[in-house]
C-alpha cells in the first residue's frame, strides 16, 4: 500500500475509530509516518478524536501541534501546545528509525512504506475503563498490546522481534498500561469538560426510505442522515420481526459538519414493500422511529396536499413580515488556568 493511499485509508477509518462504540467518551490519537513523502502527503502527521470529533493535529510540514476545535484553542495555553509539539517531534524521529527497522525485518527495498499507530482510552458508563494500543506496518497489523495480560500480541514473524524486545525490557508495557489508564482517562475527562456543549449535544437523525427494484428483486434502503453523537442502531422489521440476518449495513461514517451518516438495506418481493419498516433507534430520539418506502405516487400527493394547505392558509392570512431581534449573545469558553499543565496528553512512540 503507497503513502497516499495508506494516508487516505487512516482518515477514511478515523470516523470509525474515533468513536469508538461502547462508551459515553473517547480519546483516539493516530499517527502515520511515510517513508516517501510527497506534495500533500507528509513525512509524519498526527492527529487525535474525543468522540470522534478532531481536537488536534500535528504534521512534519508545519512542525506544530495545533487546535482542531475551537473549545481546545480556548482553554489551553501555548505552553500546552508547545509540549505537544516537543512530544510529536521526538515521535515523528522514532517512526522514521522504525520505518527503517521493519524495511530491514522484511528484507524489503527501499520504497514507499507506512508504519501507522492508534491509541486511546474509553471512559464507560459505570465508570470503568479500557485502553488501546496497536502498530501496524504497510496497512497491516503489527502488534498490539493486551491490557488484561499485559503482553503484546505480535501478528508475524517480523513483529515477534519487536515482542521480545518490548517484553525483555519489562517498562515498555508498564509505561503504556499507566499512560492509558491514568494520563489517558485524565485528559479525556479535561478535554469532555472543555467541549461538553458540542460533545454532550443531542441531534436526531434524517431518515429516508428507497426502494430500487431489478430483476425480480426490490431494495429497500433506509439512509439516516445527520445525527449525533456516533452510536444508532438502524434495523428491518418484516410484518414486525427484526430481520438482521437478512440485512446489509453500511459503516457509520462521519460528515464535514461533524455529524454521521449510516444506511441499511434488505431484499424483498416486489409487491410486498408494505411488510417492510425501517426502525431506528437513537439518543436522540425519544423512542424508536419506524419509516416506510413512499413510493413516487404517495410522495406526489402528499407535496400536492401540502401546497394546497399552504395555499389556503395564505389566502387566509395574507402576508405578515415579523422581525425579532435576539439579545443572546453566544456563550464562549472561559480560558483555562496556566497551572493546568501535566505531563501531555499524547504520548511518545517506542522503537521497534
Amino acid at each position: 500500500m503507497g503513502p497516499g493511499r495508506a494516508l487516505a485509508r487512516l482518515l477514511l477509518l478515523l470516523g470509525v475509530l474515533g468513536g469508538a462504540a461502547g462508551g459515553p467518551h473517547s480519546l483516539r490519537y493516530f499517527y502515520v509516518a511515510v517513508s516517501e513523502p510527497s506534495p500533500g502527503v507528509p513525512q509524519f502527521v498526527a492527529v487525535g478524536y474525543v468522540d470522534g470529533n478532531g481536537i488536534m493535529r500535528y504534521d512534519s510540514e508545519t512542525g506544530r501541534a495545533v487546535p482542531r476545535a475551537d473549545w481546545m484553542a480556548a482553554n489551553l495555553d501555548q505552553a500546552y501546545w508547545d509540549r505537544e509539539t516537543q512530544i510529536l517531534q521526538s515521535t515523528q524521529q522514532v517512526d522514521r528509525v522504525n520505518l527503517e527497522t521493519a524495511r530491514s525485518r522484511y528484507n524489503q527495498s527501499r520504497g514507499a512504506h507506512t508504519v501507522q499507530t492508534m491509541y486511546g482510552c474509553d471512559l464507560l458508563e459505570d465508570g470503568s475503563t479500557r485502553g488501546y494500543y496497536q502498530d501496524a506496518y504497510d496497512g497491516r497489523d503489527f502488534i498490539a498490546l493486551d491490557m488484561d495480560t499485559m503482553t503484546f500480541t505480535a501478528a508475524d514473524v517480523g513483529a515477534q522481534i519487536t515482542k521480545r524486545k518490548w517484553e525483555e525490557d519489562g517498562t515498555v508495557a508498564e509505561r503504556m498500561k499507566q499512560y492509558l489508564q491514568n494520563t489517558c482517562i485524565e485528559w479525556l475527562g479535561k478535554y469532555v469538560s472543555y467541549g461538553r456543549a458540542v460533545l454532550e449535544r443531542k441531534e436526531p437523525p434524517a431518515v429516508r426510505v428507497s426502494g430500487k427494484e431489478a430483476h425480480g428483486i426490490l431494495t429497500l434502503r433506509c439512509r439516516a442522515h445527520g445525527f449525533y453523537p456516533r452510536p444508532i442502531t438502524v434495523s428491518w422489521l418484516k410484518d414486525g420481526e427484526v430481520r438482521d440476518q437478512e440485512t446489509e449495513w453500511g459503516s457509520v461514517a462521519p460528515n464535514s459538519d461533524g455529524t454521521y451518516y449510516t444506511w441499511a438495506s434488505i431484499e424483498a418481493r416486489p409487491g410486498e414493500q408494505d411488510k417492510y419498516r425501517c426502525r431506528v433507534e437513537h439518543a436522540s430520539l425519544p423512542e424508536p422511529g419506524l419509516y416506510a418506502w413512499e413510493t413516487e405516487s404517495n410522495l406526489w400527493a402528499i407535496v400536492l396536499g401540502v401546497a394546497v394547505a399552504v395555499g389556503a392558509v395564505a389566502a387566509i392570512c395574507g402576508f405578515v413580515v415579523w422581525k425579532r431581534k435576539s439579545g443572546k449573545k453566544k456563550a464562549g469558553y472561559g480560558m483555562a488556568s496556566s497551572t493546568d499543565s501535566g505531563s501531555g496528553s499524547t504520548c511518545t512512540g517506542v522503537t521497534a
